[in-house]
């Protein structure tokens, strides 16, 4: 059966856009996960407010294990990708049963981490006397399907990298559409709560896990998942591919954890609780954001690698346009969303106009240097596709160590609130960074490829 798309042959601006489009479609829905937990658990009557300030406190967590997927998944998918463009049938196979055996590894454990020491992490996480019963117990049921998470969200990059874009969409949309049904059945019609919440979850990512093995088992990918050929220095070259994701999305957690103690330190007793929960709000907005920004560049991510393998040279670069175009007019769209409609997504979570009020304001500070972040996740995931770990790595860790340090100097001369600019300040400085440092490299790396023999393997 033929793949839906050909990354080495088809016109680049309708490829981009074939590849993007689900992709983004897909973190969007993804996003849906978390957002309609929150929405349900906001209007809970009596304890809306406090029961989701708890769940907020196992962002971190939810954020940290889905980081440990993208290590692996997008680790091992531009390098399966390259090998194909190699037209190396063998080494690409070699790859899918590596990272399988990977994830499996890690969901176990994973999960008996998290369950043994959850109680202090929640503390460390923000949680006070108040939310900690919420956060314990939608963390204590998620942390059991933690194996769902990590199969769903890692494999379904050897999905999209093989071309099957649409597929890798549907593959989240499965899992999210239940999500979205079972949430008022379980906490509302069951009167479960938190705890529904929690369990509507995970067997939403149940059933996305069991659709992405189902596709893989199949007979219609190119590469499928076997057993066996267990490499470790395969293992080492998929982790040094994957550090730059996994730190991206690993430090959004320590991001919210400086944000959330900041704000409880800062904030008081009479005030820390509700910040947090305004924080909670204007996170899961900024979510809308970075992960479907985050799907347009890592989802074209296979175009870059192909070519780089297929020594198509000129088809890279013009693959970074067309990404930048796609993700500059994405951040400008949502920059304007941002400023003019921010309340009708606060309403979503809450009724209360003290936090209206509060998350509102919130949502616009944190939203004015969205559009320099287009230039940000194009260089560093278009760097990553290429294998160049080091310099992506040192720019992500670079935007996140400015965010972290703005917040916590910021409310020591102003007060709580100051912290939420922070990370305006931290993603322009980031945009114009990475967009001087991609420039005085690309010319070199796309150079040092062109002049390596025909028939040399990348990163062998």
């Amino acid at each position: 059966m033929a793949r839906e798309n050909d990354l080495g042959r088809d016109e680049m601006k309708s490829l981009v856009l074939r590849l993007a489009i689900p992709s983004m479609l897909a973190q969007f829905v993804n996003v849906l996960y978390g957002i309609v937990d929150r929405m349900y658990i906001g209007n809970i009557p009596g304890e809306g407010a406090v029961a989701l300030a708890g769940v907020g406190v196992c962002g971190p967590i939810v954020t940290l294990i889905s980081s440990f997927a993208f290590l692996v998944g997008i680790g091992g998918a531009p390098l399966l990708a390259m090998r194909l463009g190699e037209g190396n049938q063998e080494g690409a196979q070699k790859i899918l049963s590596n990272c399988f055996a990977m994830l499996l590894v890690l969901s176990v454990l994973l999960t008996v981490g998290f369950l043994s020491f959850k109680e202090p992490l929640l503390y460390c996480f923000g949680a006070s006397d108040a939310t900690f019963p919420y956060a314990n117990t939608y963390m204590t049921i998620y942390g059991v399907g933690t194996v769902f998470a990590i199969l769903a969200a890692g494999l379904n990059q050897f999905i999209i990298c093989q071309g099957y874009s649409k597929t890798g969409m549907f593959t989240i949309l499965v899992g999210a559409v239940l999500n979205i049904i079972l949430d008022p059945v379980f906490i509302f019609k069951l009167n479960l709560g938190v705890a529904g919440a929690a369990l509507a979850t995970v067997i939403s990512q149940a059933a996305s896990s069991l659709f992405v093995l189902r596709f893989l088992r199949s007979d219609r990918p190119k590469v499928r998942i076997t057993f066996g050929g267990y490499d470790g220095r395969v293992l080492l070259r998929v982790l040094t591919f994957g550090i730059s994701p996994f730190v991206i999305i690993a430090t959004d957690s320590v991001v919210v954890i400086v944000l959330n103690s900041v704000l409880q330190r800062y904030g008081g007793p009479q005030r820390g609780d509700l910040l947090i929960t305004c924080a909670t709000i204007v996170m899961s907005y900024m979510q809308i954001v970075t992960l479907p920004l985050g799907g347009v560049t890592s989802g074209t991510q296979p175009i870059l690698s192909f070519n780089y393998g297929a020594k198509n040279l000129q088809r890279v670069r013009e693959a970074f346009r067309q990404i930048l175009k796609l993700t500059l007019c994405f951040t400008t769209i949502m920059f304007l969303i941002s400023q003019v409609a921010a309340r009708f997504f606060v309403l979503i979570f809450t009724r209360d106009p003290v936090v209206i009020q509060q998350s509102v304001w919130g949502i616009r500070v944190f939203t004015l240097a969205i559009i320099p972040l287009a230039f940000q996740y194009t260089w560093v995931d278009g760097l990553t596709a290429l294998g160049i770990a080091k310099v992506a790595i040192t720019l992500s860790l670079s935007r996140k160590f400015t965010y972290i340090l703005f917040t916590v100097l910021l409310p020591q001369y102003f007060d709580a609130t100051a912290a939420f600019f922070a990370q305006p300040l931290a993603d322009a400085i980031a945009g114009c960074l990475s967009t001087a440092v991609f420039f005085l490299l690309i010319g070199k790396i796309l150079k040092k490829r062109a002049e390596m023999p025909d028939g040399q393997a990348l990163y062998e």
